[in-house]
């Protein structure tokens, strides 16, 4: 029935057509002849044996030009109306002038009934879309769903947005008025929305124009202006949401008219790093590279931006299978499964380790595997010393006994003078590589790579508020002053990638991430732009810091040597190494104490190695009485 029906509309278009062509038969036969057609062209103009109309239907179909929606009309569509028309007049032209066939039309009627039914088929197809247009904001109009909104960005974005929206108002979101930074725009139109001044001016035009919401459609803005139109929507009491960022509309997953709420990601003061892999992909092009922790925030990104890079062959190494199995699907789904090899392993497993490595024979290690959460670290030394420390050391052990060329730590800034277990361990991972690198600095590179928190990274703050928000609050940071370094978990492993190619073996290196962010000022800003009021809507509550957290980080010890690289953003810290014997035999005596040592105990042991390690206090392992229940830790990484 429905295909029956379809044909039914296709015959009605095509025979309109038909009609429009025929008339502008006529009416090109009398421009030509200024309306006095002469008594031997007469007969011409009714004689349609010549075939050019039923040429012309048959090249419209050809096109597509009566597959489509007729009132959907835009520039494709007029090329696609454009070219089969010229294209016909172009062949009786060619007809008339090398065969010299009397009983095709003049080339001056030829010519202008190409552009006569150009204009005419062109009129018919944009009243259609017209007609459509206007019904359709009728319909929403008389549904009382009209929600005026205002544009920031009165650019490519911005025109594209008012394009899609205008085109479907059965949305009732209905553009009424642009703001853009550049004063040339001001006081003219897109598409019939005037641009009317600065986003500064919003407040005085949201009575005007009845603006309900804020559209930010700036995608190559920078994130301090972003922050600064959504801090401006926020005080005049107007909702905010914004295109996709430019990085998003470039790879084809989202449209313009994609709009998504403006996220912390965006607003957080500083731009994000571009770290283009030109100078890694030939160090890893044809490799056998390996991850661990791949199926982890930073291991998964790791696997994503290596399998780019052409690699030979990518082993995935993680012990949670079902998260191995998410990124092994992704892979997949982006064209890698050739490459891609998943390996369910423990680091901590030396004997599985070790088959790994013989049997694969990896040239570069990125090791991303972890115990990361600081609080329950502190609750269970011992099985951060299993991992981050001891883990690591073994794998080290065997690269170097495997051949294998680069090998590269994911560090963390709590490695810094650390207060926390995590930290502490991370420390005793840096320490460990660079003795062994020292001892045998001919064989495997080793190096460290320290960073911040890492946004949207599990645990990380940005979900927890996120969560907290939704379910009304409270909102918990553990303290007013505390601040934190903060990345992107692409700058992050874009940091890990230039490091390898810029490390030579024994050093560890740092981004320089800008300011620090404090915690208190992100919450507030959050629940701004989810459209609360902070301290009214969602309460704010301060906790206390927690065991291991500190109310700064740093990045690099007092009289570390602080060189700069190639890389403008990235830094290079040289240190002393500890002696590998020495380490070798702190390590054992520190293996030697896990299986009776109570928490304190591991955590004098590690002050020992470590002197520049401040533990916790005892007593604050435990969180006092009334505390509000937490959903995650602001300190984690």
């Amino acid at each position: 029935m429905r295909r029956g029906s379809l044909y039914v509309r296709r015959g009605a278009v095509v025979l309109t057509y038909a009609v429009v062509l025929y008339v502008c038969r006529w009416l090109a036969y009398q421009l030509r002849f200024e309306f006095e057609v002469p008594v031997e062209f007469r007969s011409q103009l009714f004689n349609h044996v010549d075939g050019y109309i039923p040429a012309q239907l048959v090249l419209l179909a050809a096109f597509g030009q009566f597959s489509g929606v007729m009132r959907y009309f835009g520039i494709r569509d007029a090329l696609r109306l454009l070219l089969p028309l010229a294209l016909a007049s172009l062949c009786f032209i060619g007809v008339r002038h090398f065969l010299g066939l009397g009983y095709t039309p003049p080339r001056g009627v030829i010519f202008i009934h190409g552009l006569l039914s150009f204009i005419a088929l062109g009129g018919l197809r944009a009243s259609w879309r017209l007609a459509y247009e206007r019904r359709s904001q009728k319909q929403a109009w008389g549904d009382h769903s009209r929600h005026p909104l205002g544009i920031v960005g009165a650019g490519d974005a911005g025109a594209s947005l008012i394009r899609e929206l205008q085109a479907r108002p059965h949305r009732g979101l209905v553009p009424v008025a642009l703001f853009d930074d550049d004063s040339s725009k001001w006081h003219s139109e897109v598409y019939g929305v005037p641009v009317v001044g600065a986003p500064e001016t919003m407040a005085k035009w949201k009575a005007k124009f009845g603006l309900e919401e804020i559209v930010i459609a700036m995608p190559l803005a920078t994130g301090k202006r972003i922050r600064e139109v959504a801090e401006l929507a926020q005080k005049t009491g107007l909702r905010t949401v914004r295109v996709p960022s430019v990085g998003e509309l470039a790879s084809g997953q989202v449209r313009v008219s994609r709009l998504r709420p403006v996220n912390i990601e965006d607003v957080l003061g500083r731009d994000p790093v571009e770290l283009p892999l030109d100078d890694v992909k030939p160090l890893l092009a044809g490799r056998v590279v390996m991850v661990t922790g791949a199926g982890g925030s930073i291991g998964s990104e790791l696997c994503r931006q290596i399998a780019r890079l052409g690699p030979q062959r990518l082993l995935l190494v993680e012990q949670a299978e079902g998260h191995l199995f998410l990124i092994e699907q992704e892979l997949i789904k982006l064209g890698h499964e050739a490459i891609i090899l998943p390996l369910v392993a423990d680091i901590v497993d030396q004997a599985r380790m070790k088959s790994v490595l013989a049997e694969h024979r990896p040239q570069v290690i990125f090791h991303a595997a972890a115990h990361k959460h600081v609080f329950m670290m502190e609750r269970q030394p011992g099985e951060a010393i299993k991992n981050n420390a001891f883990g690591t050391a073994a794998l080290a052990e065997l690269a170097q006994a495997q051949g294998v060329e680069h090998f590269v730590l994911i560090s963390t800034d709590k490695a810094v003078n650390p207060s926390s277990v995590m930290g502490a361990t991370k420390r005793l991972a840096e320490l460990y590589l660079q003795g062994l690198f020292h001892a045998q600095p001919e064989r495997t590179k080793f190096i460290a790579v320290r960073f911040g928190n890492v946004l949207g990274s599990s645990g990380s703050v940005v979900p927890i508020f996120t969560q907290q928000i939704a379910e009304g609050g409270p909102v918990t940071v553990t303290h007013r002053e505390v601040v934190r370094y903060f990345m992107t978990i692409p700058e992050a492993v874009g940091l890990v990638l230039h490091s390898f190619a810029l490390g030579t073996g024994g050093e560890i290196f740092v981004l320089e991430m800008g300011s620090q962010v404090k915690i208190a000022d992100m919450a507030r800003t959050m629940i701004k732009l989810s459209g609360f009021e902070p301290d009214r809507d969602i309460e704010i509550v301060f906790t206390g810091l927690r065991p291991g957290e500190k109310l700064f980080e740093e990045l690099a010890y007092d009289g570390t040597i602080h060189a700069a690289t190639t890389h403008p953003r990235i830094k290079r810290l040289k240190c002393v190494p500890t002696a590998l014997a020495k380490l070798r035999t702190q390590f054992e005596s520190l293996r030697s104490q896990l299986p009776h040592s109570q928490p304190d105990d591991l955590r004098e042991a590690l002050q020992r190695i470590i002197p520049e390690y401040h533990p916790s206090r005892p007593e604050t392992i435990l969180p006092p009485a009334g505390t509000p229940k937490r959903i995650g830790g602001n300190g984690a990484g």
